[in-house]
């Protein structure tokens, strides 16, 4: 007998929005402590992790409470989701751009100043870092000015009686007329804007790169465990797809935002154990609890150390450093650029992709159809590949991968 699996997509497809935050909820709020933990151990000092990157993966916790008053706003104000009103949902995820694209600058200068240690020693023979790597300062302050600039894109609509579907920046970049004579459908009024899409994809792509920074620093520093981070992160990005799969269906489907909640938890989580054992390979110590001693053993045997991992591995490490090529290896494509060059063609590629995006998808019936196996299609299928890539390049340095 053939099972019937209408029952279950109708299931799935029946699911209020009110009763899908309703579920996110839980994931969302125990998600913090696995972070919190996440920060704690990639900030010991064992690890000499660039203090920069630190505050980069720390504003995220700026993004989560800040959103938190951005959704109250659009329940009271609208009665819709966060994600339904165009301006105050820009205004909240670029905080999350914010993130990544600070914990990229401070990875990149600290990679480039690792990998030019032989120009930049000092008097005492000791790599001269950037001043990212050394002190909190400087990417703070870069937080506080885009965190302010992010503010006044809320608050100038704010002041000017916002609509709930009001686009976000003004949908600047969004094209005048439709495209309904090509052959287009017309797009529903929750449509992200290209604005919107940018911040979206943008913060995809950062996260991509700041993954190859995780694996390119394990080489640099000699310590194949920091590669682990990059595995821990793979549930993060599949977060960001489903959440962008979501507004690729104009929010249609509403079981995408329990999930993107779960694989916020489960990457959380696999992130603050991978910072774990990069502090325990580094030297750093528990106190030595009974339960947590065979946890420790057995984390101390398979994490190398710096220096033996540097010395056995070397080779290897310089073959995949010059092998990496796919959106994660942008910041090393363009490693010849300055940070402000860099982050401008990051910018181009990534208002390119959401044109892409937001207006090719009009031509295609299936995000009005919204069928919840072709959303999760969409978010496994990438996800899969993306594993799979990384495991090729531990396998096979020479692989290059498909994105």
């Amino acid at each position: 007998m053939i099972p019937n699996n209408s029952g279950f997509v109708d299931a799935l497809m029946a699911m209020d929005p009110d009763t899908a935050e309703a579920l996110a909820g839980p994931f969302f709020g125990a998600s913090l402590f696995p972070y919190l933990a996440f920060l704690y151990f990639l900030n010991v000092p064992e690890n000499e992790c660039p203090k920069g990157v630190v505050v980069g993966f720390a504003t995220c916790l700026l993004f989560v409470f800040l959103t938190i008053p951005a959704a109250i706003a659009a329940k009271i104000l609208y009665g819709v989701s966060l994600a339904d009103s165009d301006w105050l949902h820009g205004s909240a995820e670029s905080l999350l751009t914010i993130t990544n694209l600070v914990t990229v600058v401070a990875f990149r200068q600290a990679l480039a100043a690792k990998e030019q240690q032989s120009a930049m020693k000092n008097d005492n023979g000791a790599v001269l870092m950037p001043l990212s790597a050394r002190s909190y300062a400087p990417m703070t302050w870069l937080v506080a000015g885009l965190t302010a600039l992010a503010a006044v894109t809320a608050i100038v609509p704010a002041l000017n009686d916002p609509q709930v579907h009001t686009l976000y920046l003004g949908g600047f970049l969004d094209l005048p007329f439709s495209l309904e004579f090509l052959g287009a459908h017309s797009e529903p009024a929750n449509a992200l804007s290209v604005p919107c899409w940018i911040i979206h994809v943008s913060s995809l792509v950062e996260f991509l790169v700041a993954m190859g920074f995780c694996w390119r620093w394990a080489d640099v520093v000699g310590n194949s465990t920091w590669k682990g981070l990059t595995w821990g992160l793979l549930p993060l990005h599949s977060s960001g797809i489903t959440a962008c799969t979501y507004h690729l269906f104009y929010n249609q489907i509403p079981v995408l935002v329990p999930l993107q909640a779960f694989l916020t938890l489960v990457g959380n989580t696999t992130a603050a154990y991978a910072a774990f054992r990069i502090a325990i390979s580094n030297g750093w110590q528990l106190p030595q609890l009974p339960f947590l001693i065979g946890l420790l053993d057995s984390d101390s045997n398979a994490a190398m150390s710096p220096k033996s991992a540097k010395n056995s591995k070397q080779q290897k490490q310089q073959q995949e450093s010059g092998s990496l090529i796919g959106f994660e290896d942008i910041g090393d494509a363009l490693a010849g650029d300055n940070d402000y060059t860099f982050l401008l063609k990051l910018f181009v590629g990534c208002a390119v992709a959401s044109f892409a995006i937001k207006y090719g998808e009009t031509f295609f019936a299936f995000p009005y159809d919204a069928n919840a196996f072709l959303g999760f299609s969409i978010i496994a299928i990438p996800s899969a590949l993306n594993a799979f890539k990384w495991y090729k390049r531990s396998q096979d340095p020479s692989f290059e991968g498909w994105f």
